[in-house]
């Protein structure tokens, strides 16, 4: 495996794609865009009754194993942690809602890991994800972007969500983390324009930096702890319960939630780093999807929940990342984050979101691939980019394109041109509405 990534650095500094100091700061720039979750994961999973000290090392294991899986299997430049939205689901639909232990939980969550494995060995994931149009690949890359934007903005306190009689509205822009944020996306904004090499990891050290010094944000109080025991929850997860009736609505519903956010999270991510074909396909697809299925096996044998490959891979592959060695050293950087968590969880979001904010421009400009006069490919496109903001779900809107896109050939008399794939993709996603507990 680490030959074969050599080989691929290699090629890709022999092509003037990438160099080995681009991948490192590529790598080191997705950790930081990606860390909060090392502190955001466990508190979500406390709501669920994890104990939050436990989750603390599961989550940055969870993160390790998908992570290396990922750089030395698949050798793409992506990074892979428990998803955000999913580990919200797991916490307050299903333990909170329906009244389902976290142990059976994890349980589902693993059972859908196996399904994951079974159906990447026998190529049928490969099978689906070649039968998607190109024009809801290109749109996945383009809601994400969008998507991360949305994040990015929250996180500075330019938007502020949840408000009485409306979704959203304005922050306050005098608070002075959104002052730094704001200065923060400046400086990167003029830093890319200039074409300076390291941008958006500049972007987030200059305003974490400046957080620290002017006293918005708290220094670390420590600078080495111990990685707290994983007893409580590794190896709890309840198998035999997951196949009870009342849970098994739960393993469809992680099941879909988890394919068509790895599917969406890897076309739009490869189509970032120039990584898809003349066709819009991810060449040997199967090896990232394995990956992933793998990742979400250990993911709750180490007591947390379904992982994937992470959206903040943008950023490493906005700094220039193309290969596995960005993986490898995001993964390093999670590993030592096991004893210098006080340091390395101490950069604010609003450092972060500078990132998530000016990479969402940049991944908004892929909307110049689609064609807004062929209705019955922008309509499903127009769906799956506006849904995966508005209800800040990624699922959702893939879901909702997935369902649209074949529906609009049929409508249009072009019934022929839909794969039989297609069909699966799309009862699949039907599926996902019909069990989702609303």
């Amino acid at each position: 495996m680490i030959g074969a990534l050599r080989r691929d650095l290699r090629e890709a500094v022999a092509r003037g794609e990438t160099t080995l100091t681009t991948e490192v700061r590529a790598g080191v720039a997705t950790f930081l865009a990606m860390a909060y979750i090392i502190v955001v994961n466990p508190a979500i999973l406390e709501a669920a009754g994890l104990p939050r000290d436990a989750s603390v090392t599961a989550t940055i294991l969870s993160a390790i194993v998908g992570t290396l899986l990922m750089g030395l299997y698949a050798r793409r430049p992506f990074a892979v942690a428990p998803y955000m939205g999913e580990n919200a689901f797991i916490a307050f639909t299903v333990v909170q809602g329906m009244g389902i232990s976290w142990q059976v939980a994890l349980g589902a969550i693993c059972l859908a890991g196996i399904v994951f494995a079974l159906l990447t060995v026998l190529r049928v994931r490969a099978w689906l994800a070649d039968a998607l149009p190109r024009s809801l690949t290109r749109s996945f890359a383009v809601g994400i972007g969008l998507f991360i934007t949305f994040i990015g903005l929250t996180d500075l306190g330019i938007v502020r969500v949840g408000i009485p009689g409306a979704p959203v509205a304005l922050g306050d822009l005098t608070a002075p983390s959104t002052a730094l944020g704001l200065g923060g996306v400046l400086l990167t904004a003029i830093l890319l324009a200039r074409r300076t090499t390291g941008a958006l990891l500049i972007g987030i050290v200059a305003t974490a930096l400046a957080s620290f010094a002017l006293g918005v944000t708290p220094w670390p109080t420590a600078v080495v702890s111990a990685p707290p025991s994983l007893a409580p929850i590794a190896g709890q997860l309840d198998l035999l319960g997951a196949l009870s009736p009342s849970a098994l609505p739960v393993v469809l519903l992680v099941f879909v939630m988890a394919f068509v956010d790895t599917i969406g999270t890897l076309y739009g991510l490869s189509s970032q780093a120039g990584l898809l074909d003349a066709e819009g396909r991810l060449p040997d697809v199967e090896r990232p999807m394995l990956a992933d299925a793998l990742g979400n096996i250990a993911a709750p044998l180490l007591g947390t929940t379904t992982t994937g490959a992470y959206i903040e891979s943008a950023v490493g592959i906005g700094e220039g990342g193309r290969t596995g060695v960005v993986a490898l050293v995001v993964a390093l950087l999670f590993g030592l984050a096991l004893w210098f968590a006080p340091i390395l969880t101490a950069v604010p979001l609003h450092a972060s979101g500078v990132a998530l904010v000016v990479l969402g421009a940049l991944m908004l400009q892929g909307i110049r691939e689609l064609d807004p006069s062929d209705l019955s490919e922008w309509i499903p496109a127009f769906l799956t980019i506006v849904l995966m903001s508005f209800t800040f779900n990624i699922g959702v809107g893939m879901t909702a394109g997935l369902i649209a896109h074949p529906l609009m050939r049929v409508a249009t008399g072009r019934a022929r041109e839909v794969p039989a794939a297609q069909w699966v993709l799309a009862t699949m996603s039907l599926a996902f509405y019909l069990v989702y507990p609303f």
